[in-house]
């Protein structure tokens, strides 16, 4: 398969208060005031008086919801340091079975020989689905299970066998391990359906998001937090892509986002963990475009 590599893809946000007192007393003030009109002091109470710092990794369709908590937790509170890495659910899973992460963020349920290796424990929090995303002027509105199926497969290799543009398909999938890659393949297609080596493979939502912004016979597949106005999801069997369709159950495409800690989760990483379930944690998760889950 064909690797693609973007500017917009780095995996790592290093993400601390100093990137908001750097920026002069108007804009610190400005970003204070935007994460303290999404976040509660009740709930960042539980912060007071800490210090240290959590690594966490994995899924990229968890970032935007971490990115939003790690900001208010540091903004009120400037002796924690939160990094956030992506790399994908094998990486969450490695990273922090091998105690180089805290939490390891997935976008599948852990197996059993996960889970047996390294001792895991998994925090449930959101529902996602998973759209599949064409350029935003092509024509498609939906696709069927079967449809789908014969384009993944290479069956299918012109947009103008669905009643398009005549246009050669360019597949775009995501890297093996990937949660949003084993949640597309297990619930978008048949059962039999083998990925052709010429797919082009990029190694995050983000990355995914900008190759199909980039090509007009593009097709791929992204967390449908991550839809906008840059790409098109279209429907699958009949049903939207979105938060509303999902939540009911409608939409097939869906899965939930895990965070992930080796053993039960202590300090740092537990208020982490319980501040994602609070008030603050389920707007977050809104906002981010998924459903948010009780612990």
């Amino acid at each position: 398969m064909l690797k693609v590599s973007t500017l917009l893809s780095a995996s790592v946000l290093l993400l601390t208060f100093g990137a908001f007192a750097g920026c002069g007393s108007d804009s610190k003030d400005s970003a204070e005031s935007q994460v303290n009109s999404t976040s509660s002091s009740a709930a960042l109470a539980i912060f007071a008086n800490q210090n240290g710092k959590i690594d966490i990794a994995g899924g990229t369709a968890h970032i935007p919801v971490m990115k939003k908590a790690a900001e208010a937790i540091m903004a009120s509170n400037p002796n924690i340091t939160i990094t956030i890495t992506g790399g994908g659910t094998g990486a969450g899973i490695t990273k922090v079975g091998e105690g180089l992460a805290d939490i390891g963020n997935t976008g599948r349920a852990l197996k059993p020989q996960e889970i047996e290796k390294y001792h895991l424990i998994s925090f449930p929090f959101a529902v996602d689905g998973v759209a599949i995303a064409v350029h935003k002027e092509n024509s498609l509105s939906n696709l069927t299970k079967e449809q789908a199926s014969q384009i993944f497969s290479g069956a299918v290799k012109n947009w103008s066998e669905l009643g398009g543009s005549e246009g050669a398909i360019n597949l775009y999938v995501r890297e093996d391990g990937s949660g949003t890659r084993d949640t597309f393949e297990s619930k978008g297609l048949n059962k039999d359906t083998e990925i052709p080596q010429s797919a082009n493979v990029v190694s995050s939502n983000g990355a995914m998001k900008i190759a199909i912004a980039q090509d007009k016979n593009a097709i791929g597949y992204v967390g449908i937090g991550h839809l906008d106005d840059s790409i098109k999801g279209i429907s699958f069997e009949g049903v939207e892509p979105n938060q509303e369709k999902t939540k009911e159950g409608a939409y097939a495409i869906s899965r939930l986002l895990y965070m992930n800690t080796k053993g039960q989760p202590q300090g740092l990483t537990k208020l982490f963990v319980d501040y994602i379930y609070s008030e603050d944690g389920a707007e977050f998760i809104e906002q981010s475009g998924y459903i948010p889950l009780p612990k």
